[in-house]
């Protein structure tokens, strides 16, 4: 059976058009199931019998690109993470690699016991659990380490949130802080961490760390070694958008603030950043003026500081965001699109018209969780199917995990998003 000329062209445009969705974005890595560089296959199969290693029970979640390593968390939703902080090698042939520890297998054992100083104890420092990490433009690592263990399952709290970084030239932590008794909120959950500083001011950097359970953003100045609790409405969920439905799951998240994408420094010398709750589709910013300052940061005055930008539209939903500082374009994950949407921080409008959706596919890009723009001008992201993991289970003959590599003149030639200033 021969179809139609008019036919054919429409569904040669058609497969067309399905490729096309992703044809800027090269996909690097994906996984069935993560696996780790133990030191020999001995040492694996004692830590699979001691259930200390469950492949099923690792997803990974947040990533991040310094020179050739590319960074990879795996948090301790469930038993069996063996290693929450790690990283792979951009020269890596293998389109699956296994995930090296960072930066040693000890670090990332669990301690046996509530760590009541985990930076001074016999065994050293102990990483708990991480979602996400931020490499800063003074080549150092910084992480936000939960403390918690088996988040969904029984829960155990080895630590109190702390912030540690480290140093990228030799792998080795320079400093870690400890968040105050006044940080924290009973339903307190720090999944994602914010850094600001430049390069010829390094001991001047700043922490931007949101509280997600909270609805809070802890702010951490290196300098000072000290940490405030700014709180504010903006901060909160909106509960017409809790809803969420992502590879055939349907589920309800409370999620308040959980990005900051910061924009270079502004005439004034201080950055604007764009924020968000995940669990809304309205955006806002604030000057860091108002952040980096206690006394500003936590006056109860200052609900003005802070604007209402726009709403994105329905569905909507964002988990991380980011800035690319030559273009302005905040690239966003969209999670209940399967995708990654944009907006150009030069545009006069934050409006549904002024977003675009530089790529979606439904199997691909289920629950896209985290992305970054590296210092080449490439945006990376990471799917996960998070929600499939967390409240079904994932099909291990199936690839589940995806780390995907996009130029952003690429991304958005032609779109709202590609603004020349004249």
């Amino acid at each position: 059976m021969f179809l139609p000329w008019h036919c054919l062209l429409l569904v040669l445009w058609l497969v067309s058009f399905i490729e096309a969705k992703n044809t800027n974005l090269e996909e690097v890595f994906h996984w069935k199931q993560v696996d780790f560089s133990y030191p020999d296959e001995e040492t694996r199969n004692k830590a699979i019998e001691s259930k200390e290693f469950i492949q099923e029970n690792n997803l990974p979640l947040g990533l991040e690109v310094w020179k050739d390593k590319l960074f990879v968390t795996v948090p301790r939703w469930k038993s069996g993470v063996p290693a929450t902080l790690n990283y792979v090698s951009l020269k890596d042939d293998d389109k699956s690699p296994k995930l090296v520890p960072y930066p040693d297998w000890k670090s990332n054992a669990l301690p046996e016991d509530k760590l009541e100083d985990c930076d001074n104890t016999e065994n050293g420092t102990h990483i708990i659990s991480v979602f996400r990490v931020r490499a800063d433009a003074c080549d150092r690592l910084w992480v936000m380490d939960t403390g918690l263990s088996d988040v969904v399952g029984e829960s155990k709290e080895y630590a109190t949130p702390r912030i540690l970084i480290y140093d990228l030239h030799n792998d080795s932590l320079i400093h870690s802080y400890t968040l105050k008794p006044s940080d924290l909120k009973e339903d307190s959950f720090f999944a994602n961490i914010i850094v600001d500083v430049e390069s010829d001011s390094c001991d001047d950097a700043y922490a931007y760390v949101p509280d997600l359970g909270g609805y809070g953003i802890v702010v951490y100045s290196l300098k000072d070694n000290e940490s405030w609790r700014v709180k504010h409405h903006y901060f909160y969920l909106d509960p017409k958008s809790g809803n969420y439905t992502v590879g055939g799951v349907n589920f309800h998240w409370t999620d308040g603030v959980f990005s900051l994408a910061l924009t270079p420094p502004q005439e004034d010398g201080f950055k604007t950043a764009y924020f968000h709750a995940l669990s809304s589709t309205d955006e806002f910013t604030v000057s860091t003026r108002i952040l980096r300052n206690k006394t500003l940061a936590t006056d109860p005055h200052n609900f003005e500081e802070f604007k209402f930008l726009g709403n994105r539209g329905p569905n909507s939903q964002a988990t991380a965001s980011f800035l690319d500082e030559p273009s302005g374009v905040v690239f966003y994950t969209q999670i209940n699109k399967n995708g990654v949407g944009c907006w150009n921080s030069k545009s006069k409008e934050y409006t549904p018209e002024t977003q675009h959706l530089v790529t979606d596919d439904d199997e691909t890009f289920v629950f896209p969780n985290d992305l970054k723009v590296d210092r080449d001008g490439n945006l990376w992201v990471l799917t996960d199917r998070l929600p499939v993991f967390i409240y079904r289970e994932l099909d291990v003959k199936k690839v589940n995990f995806y780390i995907f590599k996009g130029a952003v003149k690429d991304l958005i030639k032609g779109t709202v998003c590609e603004i020349h200033e004249h």
